[in-house]
């Protein structure tokens, strides 16, 4: 059941105290690691511990990246210019190799190319997919062209969390290196002649295992037992430069959340536990994916639902439509952000970035980032990020992984304003008898994906058993969240057993015990089998090999829809 907050307690939202802790954060550079970080680890132990919270600081190892100095000289320019986390260092004297424009460096960019050897010069940020591109195609080195005069700073590494032998061989091995807008423009037009061009490049960067933080602090309602269930809600503290919306102010949102809430907790059916992770950007999300690996059991047995917090209250941010949730939580996000912004909820799907560790798991997530600018009012340098699609959002500001994200970019009313959405989230979480998840939605989407296949293989490959089933789940959904409130407690245990089967074929490729690399995904992973053999030409060797793989995906979503059915009673 909808259970609206008490108007008290979204009222309770305060500004000024928001704004105390922005300032606090932006004293500091908090660079994965270092002790600037810790110091201000410290700040947030203290305040929690002054509310009641149960805090534990976490000292873990983590392989960490940090840039340090760039420079470029290309046809006797030399612009200003950044390297990246997980670029390669250059060699003493420098990169020096022939330059080749390749566009935005996507696969199709690249096909046909003979780019050994050489430094690409490219349009748009640094990223972990043309990274990847590059390095495989056997790039000696890359030239990003940001979409604004400051060039972004970025982690280019595909490997989720810290790597392991299998995918330490992923790691990027090009040297790379970004520049700004205008300096990207007379690089380009440096190669418009016929004469090849080259180009020196020299990246210092400081790669290496180092002791990085994690701070858990956790409350429960009075006389809860050892082992009760808890929502986890959580936010990276890691910066680059000051960061002070990114991470600072989200960090400011997750204090407020915490104060409010633990005044009520005699109200709530669950525990709060706030995760702050290091090793965001410079790691690949190695906090968050060191702590889903050692406490894996914990979490699969106990918590209800992951709230992830990212960027809040950002100038000119009027757009909250977008902010992203999994198929089951459209329903709270649509209600929060209705409720305390007056927009309606798109319902955007989570995109493959953040600190969504968890998935393999099968928790169920929702939110990242939460306001965003106007569509049309800029250029969206986070598109990677925050997800394409109908967006009425253009992402972060172009402040945004920049030295200019300081506290001049923080407006305290659309500060208060997300962290209401959060306080109201977080609040039913919490206090609802009845988890708010709705997986008549999740199977919703799943019908969506087998009928368009349905539609593109015909009789090629059967389809009607799955069909069948997630209508069956569907149904079987509904009518489990219209069962009586005595049943609750039942019903949370069968919608808890149905995440865990599910999430993981929505948004991994179904391993739960591992992590996918952080590249794009489709929806449903698990089908991806499927959309390759509709890719094929009948009859010919390819499409009997796509078969295959098309049968063992069939079997590995059969065998969880009628696992999901059972739970479902």
């Amino acid at each position: 059941m909808n259970q609206a907050p008490p108007a008290d307690l979204i009222a309770a939202v305060n500004a000024g105290l928001l704004m105390r802790h922005v300032a606090e954060f932006a004293k500091r550079i908090k660079l994965s690691g270092t002790a600037e970080e810790l110091a201000s680890f410290r700040y947030l132990q203290a305040e929690l511990d002054a509310m009641g919270y149960a805090t534990r600081l976490i000292l873990h190892d983590a392989y960490i990246s940090l840039p340090v100095a760039a420079r470029l000289d290309m046809a006797g320019i030399a612009p200003h210019c950044i390297t990246h986390s997980f670029s390669r260092p250059s060699p003493e004297g420098g990169l020096d190799a022939e330059v080749l424009y390749l566009g935005v460096g996507s696969p199709a960019d690249f096909a046909g190319r003979d780019v050994a050897g050489r430094i690409l010069l490219l349009d748009g940020i640094a990223t972990p997919a043309v990274s990847l591109r590059a390095s495989q195609a056997g790039a000696a080195g890359q030239i990003h062209i940001a979409p604004y005069n400051d060039p972004h700073e970025m982690c280019i590494s595909p490997v989720w969390g810290n790597p392991t032998p299998e995918t330490r061989g992923n790691l990027p091995v090009t040297v790379v290196v970004s520049v700004g807008q205008a300096d990207g423009v007379r690089l380009k037009a440096a190669l418009s002649g016929n004469a090849p061009v080259r180009a020196t490049l020299h990246a210092e960067v400081d790669t290496g295992w180092r002791k990085t933080p994690i701070l858990e602090a956790e409350l429960f309602p009075t006389g809860a037992a050892a082992d009760a269930p808890f929502v986890m809600f959580s936010g990276h503290h890691d910066t680059w430069h000051f960061g002070v919306m990114d991470n600072g102010s989200a960090n400011a949102t997750m204090l407020e959340v915490a104060r409010i809430a633990a005044g009520r907790r005699g109200e709530w059916q669950r525990g709060l536990r706030l995760c702050f992770w290091s090793g965001h950007s410079h790691g690949r999300y190695s906090g968050s994916t060191w702590y889903a690996d050692t406490r894996w059991d914990e979490l699969n047995r106990r918590c209800v639902v992951h709230v992830n917090v990212d960027s809040t209250g950002g100038i000119g941010a009027t757009v909250l439509s977008d902010t992203p949730s999994a198929a089951e939580l459209r329903g709270l996000a649509a209600d929060a952000v209705l409720a305390q912004s007056g927009e309606v909820h798109a319902g955007h799907r989570m995109a493959r970035a953040g600190d969504e560790s968890f998935w393999g798991i099968g928790i169920p997530a929702m939110y990242m980032g939460m306001s965003e600018q106007p569509a049309g009012s800029t250029i969206n340098p986070a598109a990677g990020v925050l997800g394409g699609g109908s967006r009425r959002g253009a992402g972060l500001g172009w402040w945004w992984h920049t030295p200019q994200d300081t506290i001049d970019k923080i407006d305290p009313d659309n500060l208060a304003r997300d962290t209401r959405i959060y306080v109201h989230t977080l609040w039913r979480l919490l206090s609802e008898s009845r988890l708010p998840l709705d997986y008549a939605e999740t199977a919703g989407d799943l019908l969506g994906e087998l009928t368009a296949l349905h539609a593109k293989l015909g009789d090629r490959f059967d389809l009607a058993g799955l069909i069948a089933r997630a209508e069956r789940l569907r149904d079987a959904a509904t009518a489990l969240i219209a069962r009586p409130a005595a049943q609750d407690g039942a019903v949370n245990a069968a919608l808890m057993a149905i995440g865990r089967a599910l999430v993981p074929l929505d948004y991994t490729k179904g391993d739960r015990f591992d992590h996918d690399p952080a590249l794009g995904l489709a929806p449903w992973p698990v089908l991806d089998a499927m959309r390759r053999l509709a890719g094929t030409a009948p009859e010919g060797d390819d499409a009997k090999f796509a078969e295959v793989s098309a049968i063992r995906a069939a079997n590995r979503l059969r065998h969880a829809l009628d696992t999901v059915l059972a739970d479902c009673g």
